[in-house]
């Protein structure tokens, strides 16, 4: 079939996936798929959107309003719009963009392709339907030799600042026999890493296990033949499944990595936010986890801004960052999220101003961590592997480093003639704040 169908992803590797899977089904059904903003061919665009903070809501506005205006030239015939936005915006992006011809919320991959049915059969005489046999099956748009793997939708905690559970709603773990399917048909694809997310990897498996499954889950996917890593991100810390650790220990294809976002710690924040634990537990958490897995790289996640955030809980979260010398961290400012139990029940009397301040000195403490870390590497040897080559460097990573957020190992193409994809043992010569340069044995 001749039509082709412009996929464009917002947001989060989560959106990724669900664009992957969608992307397999209109491939399945013989449409020529892109997946680049900048494609110009395309005559029909389907945008995955994020509504998840403010900025993402605006830039997913922004991509729509751009292929609304490169439809009315002429240069779009259909524009479809999916995912988070849409789910929550549903009546007011109806009212105030009407020039999309349908929008769709989280996962509507049978809508969405039934719609293009109807759109685009009859022009082309060419049955299109879902395809339910093609379990676990995605169209890769990462490189690949890397991948992401959702293992839940969905969230059941609390949190007062946070929309996501009115978006994507309750908690569904995926059974473990479909992840490991999943998993198979990726390494298949010549996927090397599987990057594990989800909105809570802790809760995983308490749905249909009634226990939590996290590390079994983890055990069953380490066994599959030519996959090296296994990475683990969005960890929630109230609860947490502490018999992964052993795991992590045991298996050598599971990254020493942990993303377990603790977003603040001060006791006075983290009720306010309805985190479910306090600054004792988080940190006595912390400490276990480096004790129990020695070399362990911990990323985590702090939001500043919280309304009611005070100078000196500010400083205890300064402080705690300064001392516990997190690998990898990011910051967001609070944003005031529509029907979330802090828009409704506090105002939000924390300044923009000091929102970025209180960020800025954060990721100033960060950027000095960093540093000292990665000069601590030098002369070391690690396994990297190779991401992309890009002028004078090839760009690789550690098993401390996730895709896109995390460091990178600088290499010289001078010296080297290296594969996109493959391993390689790098020796450490030179570290600045985010990257480390070396040179492959």
């Amino acid at each position: 079939m001749s039509h082709k169908i412009n996929v464009i992803t917002l947001g989060c590797s989560k959106n990724v996936v669900d664009s992957e899977f969608l992307m397999r089904q209109l491939d399945a059904n013989h449409f020529k798929i892109v997946h680049d903003e900048d494609d110009t061919d395309a005559k029909t665009i389907i945008i995955n959107t994020c509504g998840f903070i403010n900025d993402a809501k605006q830039e997913s506005i922004d991509t729509i309003l751009s292929f609304v205006e490169a439809r009315k030239r002429g240069d779009v015939e259909h524009l479809y719009v999916m995912g988070c936005l849409s789910q929550r915006y549903l009546n007011q992006l109806k009212k105030e963009i009407p020039d999309v011809d349908q929008y769709f919320g989280v996962n509507s991959f049978q809508e969405i392709v039934a719609t293009l049915a109807k759109e685009v059969q009859s022009k082309n005489k060419t049955e299109i339907n879902y395809k339910t046999e093609l379990v676990g099956e995605r169209l890769i748009s990462t490189p690949k030799h890397y991948s992401y793997l959702k293992i839940s939708e969905g969230c059941d905690r609390s949190c007062s600042f946070c929309a996501i559970p009115l978006i994507r709603g309750k908690h569904i773990s995926k059974p473990i026999e479909e992840l490991v399917a999943e998993t198979m048909f990726l390494v298949k694809q010549g996927v090397k890493e599987i990057n594990l997310i989800a909105q809570d990897l802790s809760y995983y498996g308490l749905d249909i296990y009634k226990q939590q499954k996290l590390s079994e889950l983890l055990q069953r996917l380490s066994d599959i033949k030519n996959l090296e890593w296994i990475r683990l991100h969005y960890a929630y810390p109230a609860n947490f499944p502490l018999d992964v650790l052993k795991v992590m220990n045991e298996r050598e294809n599971i990254c020493k990595y942990l993303d377990i976002p603790i977003q603040h710690i001060s006791d006075n924040v983290l009720k306010l936010m309805r985190r479910g634990h306090g600054s004792q537990q988080t940190k006595e958490l912390i400490e276990r986890i480096r004790n129990e897995v020695p070399g362990i790289a911990l990323r985590t996640t702090i939001l500043v801004g919280h309304p009611q955030e005070s100078k000196d809980d500010f400083n205890q979260l300064l402080d705690y960052v300064k001392q516990t010398k997190f690998d990898r961290l990011g910051v967001f400012t609070y944003s005031p999220e529509e029907d979330t139990h802090s828009f409704i029940n506090y105002k939000d009397n924390v300044s923009e101003k000091t929102k970025l301040q209180r960020a800025d000195l954060l990721m100033q403490a960060q950027q000095s961590i960093s540093q000292e870390l990665n000069l601590q590497k030098i002369g070391r040897i690690l396994k990297v592997i190779i991401d992309r080559s890009e002028e004078d460097f090839f760009y690789g990573r550690t098993e401390f480093d996730s895709p896109e957020v995390d460091n990178e190992v600088l290499i010289e193409k001078s010296k080297h003639k290296l594969e996109i994809g493959k391993f390689y043992q790098v020796k450490i010569n030179d570290a600045d704040e985010f990257d480390l340069i070396g040179e492959v044995l």
